[in-house]
């Protein structure tokens, strides 16, 4: 066994032969590769270390302090491409460093793709893996065209659903590498997430949907809230990558 799998299997790294691998390869030098290893020993997430994640089977890059985005998150690219229809404009809010975006636009024919990110640093990032489309800095839907309301086909949001009290039980690579603003969802982890099901009918067009991802024990309490807006909902779980998406939508 390799010094460096010991070295990451002791920092409690349970994939240390393909993180090994992986660094080896991304290491332009032994002292690159050392550097490389500390970082990770130390905590902090293999995606920022190596400034890329795999997504739904293509590379995106993720910059140091921008959310990586996690596997599950591909049920919720899954959904949106099958409701979106031919020529869709598309919304999506809380993009991080753009994954979501960027799979839809490889995914889909032709799209007008608007996403947002209230943190500069990921929208910066998000500006890197979207070329398809136009990358805004903002709150939500703030910074958004205002011509985009009532024309939107999908709105999607990875939003934070995490409880505030239970960010600091994350696991470090989490909580001390990955900005608390992609996080932090207020008391009950449905603060974010309720604004973007509340302010969604005046974005949609009729019959559009917006879809969010959220933890199966969060789900009832997000369809009540797409129910008081005026949306239809229902939920969809798989259970292999441990996902929950919520999708409203809007009466035809």
């Amino acid at each position: 066994m390799s010094p460096i799998i010991t070295t990451l299997r002791a920092a409690g790294c349970v994939f240390a032969e393909d993180e090994a691998q992986l660094l080896t390869e991304a290491a332009t030098n032994p002292d690159h590769l050392t550097t490389m290893v500390n970082r990770r020993v130390a905590g902090e997430p293999l995606e920022h270390i190596l400034g890329w994640a795999q997504f739904r089977g293509r590379l995106v890059f993720v910059d140091p302090g921008v959310f990586v985005p996690r596997r599950r998150t591909e049920h919720l690219v899954h959904h949106a491409v099958a409701l979106a229809p031919p020529n869709a404009v598309i919304v999506e809010l809380c993009c991080g460093c753009g994954a979501i975006s960027a799979a839809l636009t490889a995914e889909l024919d032709t799209i007008e793709l608007h996403a947002a990110d209230i943190d500069p640093t990921a929208a910066r990032c998000a500006r890197r893996n979207i070329t398809g489309g136009e990358v805004h800095q903002g709150d939500l839907y703030q910074p958004l065209p205002t011509t985009l309301r009532g024309r939107a086909h999908i709105v999607v949001a990875n939003a934070p659903y995490v409880p505030t009290d239970k960010i600091n039980t994350m696991p470090p690579e989490a909580r001390d590498h990955e900005p608390h603003v992609a996080l932090d969802g207020g008391t009950d982890g449905l603060t974010i997430l309720r604004r973007v099901i509340t302010e969604a009918p005046t974005w949609l067009t009729p019959g559009g949907h917006v879809l969010v991802e959220t933890s199966e024990r969060q789900a009832p309490e997000l369809v009540q809230a797409m129910q008081a807006a005026g949306l239809t909902a229902r939920v969809d779980t798989d259970d292999d990558l441990y996902a929950t998406v919520v999708i409203g939508t809007m009466p035809s």
